[in-house]
Parts: structure tokens; C-alpha cells; sequence
């Protein structure tokens, strides 16, 4: 298992060849109390870099961009009715969506929890 971070806060969690992505416990305690998740159509096809959902919070609302190239196959059901789960769980239940990688190399370019941790330290 290999997790990767964004410098836009996403992370993603590789597992074989099924990756589920999210975002990071920084992010969601920058946003606040999240109230609503728009999450992509199962199925959707997703590029490195571009929007692939949405997060609203009491403060703002907020891309989620994807971390790699792939399609969707699998979103998180919980956060339809319960969008507070990626306050209580970001890098855990509140997990946004699954994708099959179309490009694995390009997670190469991302930053492992160490770098991650001294790139938000670097924010402060």
C-alpha cells in the first residue's frame, strides 16, 4: 500500500491496482464543518490536475482535483448523507472516490507523508 499527497491536499491510497482518493486531515480542518460533497459519476474518466469533485463547508467551497489519470469505479455512498464523515475521517471513511490508474508513473511526481507534512509545516 503506497499513499501519495497533493500540493493541493488530496492524498491517494494505492492498493494493487485500485486507488481511492480523498482529502487531507490539513484540508478538512482548513475548511471547516463540511456540508456537502459532490463526487463524480461512476465511470467518469479523470486527468492528473483536473477538478474531479466538489467539497462545500461552512466557510467556502472547495475543488478536489484528481491526483492521477483513471476512471471512476466507485464513490463513497456515506457522504451523500453524511458529508461530516470527512471532518471525522478524512484519510480514513471519509474517502471521496476509487479510480483504476490509467497512468501509474504519474503518481511519481507526488509526495509521500513525509514531504507532505514538512510542505504544511512550510504553509505556517
Amino acid at each position: 500500500m503506497t499513499i501519495k499527497y497533493t500540493k493541493d491536499h488530496e492524498w491517494v491510497r494505492v492498493e494493487g491496482d485500485v486507488a481511492t482518493v480523498g482529502i487531507s486531515d490539513y484540508a478538512q480542518s482548513q475548511l471547516g464543518d463540511v456540508v456537502f460533497v459532490e463526487l463524480p459519476e461512476v465511470g467518469r474518466a479523470l486527468q492528473q490536475g483536473k477538478e474531479a469533485a466538489v467539497v462545500e463547508s461552512v466557510k467556502a467551497a472547495s475543488e478536489v482535483f484528481a491526483p492521477a489519470s483513471g476512471t471512476v469505479t466507485e464513490v463513497n455512498p456515506d457522504l451523500e448523507g453524511e458529508p461530516a464523515k470527512v471532518n471525522t475521517g478524512a484519510e480514513g471513511d471519509g474517502w471521496f472516490f476509487k479510480m483504476t490508474l490509467a497512468n501509474p508513473a504519474e503518481l511519481d511526481g507526488l509526495m509521500d507523508e513525509a514531504a507532505y507534512k514538512g510542505f504544511v509545516e512550510g504553509l505556517h
